[in-house]
């Protein structure tokens, strides 16, 4: 079959036969513009990405790299691709009963460079359309023109419009299986418009479209007549990309790394999220607050005169000031602000449930810190956009929360900036990330209250009563001898001259804690409280000893992470269940096992078990007495080192 000489196909493969250099030059400096499909399941997302490559004949990056190693392969570009096969590849995962990832894809047309991201449609894996999502200029919306819009098209709808992608492609797809009816298509559109204008989505852009067929995806179909736009292909090809409207922001660069190849020279690396930066530049560096003005902007093809956002460069200064990984360096007129408390939506993506007062790893930028959530303002019913009370977040629930760092942190609201605005929370035992979360605005308290400093401190406390400050916790079961020993510990210690004071477990929940109950996220909180009062006792210089069940690590890291090294001495009561339960001192096992005590701990609610505490005493093997002679001698020794 001839070839059409003004068919952009034809003059491209002309260009690489001719001119290998020539193309592959052109090929480097086109945009890149990176887009997401999501939808429901089984909305045609794979079938439409294999239409696109194979009906615009695309030429693969992998193929572009294997022309720069081999100028032999000149001329393979204008090879028929086999549809099917497209179409089988990308649905591989699914026909294997796995479909649980992002599979991006890489390709382009003459006139740009396309990245796309094909989500899973199913539930369950929502969190992995918030991960394709996050980087995306442009979202492909897929509906079943059958099925119309469904739960998991607004679940997805609402999530692309709370990760500020403003460009979305409402792709009506399978219109061949409606005998391509514009009424059907204006049906699902207005259904579709109403649901937009509740989640604030300024403007979609509707496509009738068969993947399967090939209809409207790279050029007008003849099979709807009665559709005037633009076919998606030439819309993905002039859609705007995100680099260059963040260019127009204030100048922000997060530090990745701290660049010192010799004592000469020292540069701060990363890759610019807004504005323009010039030598000469004044900026600041947040959140320390120092100033100082941009002596070079330095990269591997040599120094610029100017850099823009989406380039990764590395940055000198004039002065010698303090910048490390995880500073965000902004221009010195326009900061961002700092600040350790926000208000935030909080997209839940992993099986157990968030538990409010538990400490989480929050990444954002380049920095991460410690963190913890509130119990939600209201959870968002994604079908009604009603705002529900809940205690927690379940998978792949969005909700509004307040989150605390443990210390200030720049940022900008998710809507203005995306890098500085949108985080991760990280589960700190598993390294499992847990949600996905958008920052609105700093709490105002945050901004109002101030660490007050005072002359009698800790050190002075510690050094009048001849003692070094620690906290004692003991963990175990219920029934397995904690507050016993600690009661006898106490007795000790005050026997020896020791300034002590006792925290136990069911004496709290009489007043500071009597709100709480069982739950799990409940006993967060529980110790949680625990924690911040024994923190405050040490200030004091006393020794605190615990007794509390505190049957999550996570809890009792949050306490040892409050005090100096050393000052937190984990004590493992370590007791069988069958042991504990044969004790039931309290007759709680009893009611656990006959179901009038729920969430009871080993039964029906989880306890894990210290893996490095400091001591470990056994009750089967020891008596409370001998057990506590051991933990004072474990203390002493301690206190001499």
């Amino acid at each position: 079959m001839s070839k059409d000489m003004k068919d952009p196909v034809y003059v491209t493969d002309q260009l690489i036969a001719d001119d290998i250099d020539a193309y592959l030059l052109k090929h480097q400096h086109k945009t890149m513009l990176r887009f997401i499909t999501c939808g429901s399941v089984d909305d045609g997302k794979s079938t439409l990405i294999g239409r696109l490559l194979y009906d615009s004949k695309m030429i693969f990056e992998d193929q572009l790299a294997s022309l720069e190693n081999d100028s032999k392969n000149v001329g393979t570009q204008g090879q028929d691709i086999d549809f099917a096969l497209l179409v089988d590849g990308l649905a591989a995962e699914r026909e294997q009963g796995i479909t649980i990832d992002v599979a991006y894809r890489f390709f382009a047309t003459d006139k740009r460079k396309f990245i796309v991201a094909d989500t899973p449609g199913h539930e369950q894996y929502t969190r992995n359309m918030v991960t394709g999502a996050s980087t995306a200029d442009l979202a492909v919306i897929l509906i079943d023109a059958r099925q119309g819009v469904l739960t998991q098209t607004r679940r997805h709808s609402y999530l692309v419009n709370l990760l500020g992608i403003k460009n979305v492609v409402l792709a009506v797809n399978k219109m061949d299986l409606v005998d391509y009816s514009a009424e059907r298509f204006y049906e699902i559109v207005s259904d579709y418009s109403h649901f937009a204008k509740q989640i604030g989505m300024d403007s979609f852009l509707p496509i009738p479209i068969s993947g399967l067929k090939g209809d409207n995806i790279v050029s007008h179909s003849e099979n709807m007549p009665w559709y005037q736009g633009p076919s998606l292909l030439a819309h993905l090809e002039e859609a705007p990309i995100s680099d260059t409207a963040m260019q127009d922001h204030p100048f922000r660069m997060a530090v990745q790394w701290v660049n010192r190849p010799n004592l000469d020279f020292r540069g701060f690396a990363g890759q610019i999220g807004a504005g323009t930066v010039r030598p000469g530049d004044a900026i600041r560096v947040l959140p320390s607050g120092k100033t100082t003005r941009v002596k070079s902007i330095v990269t591997f093809d040599g120094n610029l005169d100017q850099a823009v956002a989406g380039q990764s460069i590395t940055l000198t200064f004039e002065d010698e000031i303090d910048c490390s990984r995880g500073d965000v360096i902004v221009q010195s007129d326009q900061p961002c602000e700092v600040a350790d408390q926000f208000e935030s939506t909080l997209v839940w993506m992993a099986e157990e449930a968030m538990l409010p007062g538990r400490p989480y790893i929050l990444k954002i930028g380049t920095q991460s810190v410690t963190a913890t959530v509130t119990e939600p303002k209201y959870e968002v019913n994604v079908n009604t956009m009603e705002h529900m009370a809940s205690k927690t977040l379940g998978l792949n629930a969005i909700g509004v929360v307040n989150i605390s760092t443990d210390r200030a942190i720049p940022f900008e609201a998710y809507a203005e900036n995306s890098d500085l605005g949108g985080f991760i929370l990280i589960d700190r035992m598993t390294n499992a990330t847990v949600a996905a979360g958008m920052i609105h605005f700093a709490l105002r308290r945050s901004q109002n209250i101030h660490w007050q400093a005072v002359d009698v401190d800790r050190d002075a406390h510690a050094s009048l009563k001849n003692q070094k400050p620690a906290v004692v916790w003991f963990t175990g079961l219920s029934g397995s001898g904690k507050s016993t020993i600690a009661n006898i510990v106490e007795k000790k210690l005050h026997a020896l001259g020791k300034h002590t004071f006792l925290l136990d477990g069911d004496n709290v929940r009489h007043g500071l804690n009597r709100d709480l109950g069982f739950t799990d996220a409940d006993r967060v909180e529980n110790i949680r409280r625990v924690g911040e009062v024994a923190r405050l006792m040490t200030d004091a210089g006393l020794i605190v000893l615990t007794a509390f069940i505190s049957p999550f690590r996570s809890e009792r890291r949050m306490v040892r992470d409050l005090m100096a090294e050393g000052e937190f001495i984990e004590i493992y009561v370590d007791t069988p269940l069958e042991v504990a339960e044969q004790r039931d001192v309290k007759g709680l096992y009893k009611k656990a096992r006959s179901g009038q005590l729920k969430n009871f701990t080993g039964i029906d609610s989880p306890y894990e078990a210290p893996e490095t505490a400091e001591l470990i005493v056994n009750t089967v093997e020891l008596s409370a007495e001998d057990a506590a002679e051991k933990v004072v001698q474990y203390l002493l020794n301690s206190s001499r080192n």
